[in-house]
């Protein structure tokens, strides 16, 4: 009574039709990426290697302003003192 009716199952049909599948070419990328890899792993190189050097630079620019900072300080107090005597 509340049974649904089910549909009939249609039947396939008889013919056999073969298809012949044809393989799409595939798109080329155009051009290739190895050269943008390569390009990118220099500049990463060149950024390091730059980074580098502007940082001992500028270690040695501090270390040189320190020392001359306390030769200036080393050679007031030497003159202050001969001033003094």
């Amino acid at each position: 009574m509340f049974r649904p009716k089910l549909p009939d199952v249609p039947t396939p049909p008889t013919t056999t039709v073969t298809h012949q599948q044809t393989q799409a070419p595939v798109p080329s990328a155009g051009r290739p990426v190895a050269p943008y890899v390569g390009i990118g792993a220099g500049a990463v190189a060149a950024v390091v290697v730059v980074g580098v050097v502007l940082t001992a630079l500028l270690a040695a620019v501090a270390v040189s302003a320190v020392s001359v900072a306390i030769a200036a300080v080393v050679l007031r107090s030497l003159v202050n003192g001969a001033h003094k005597h």
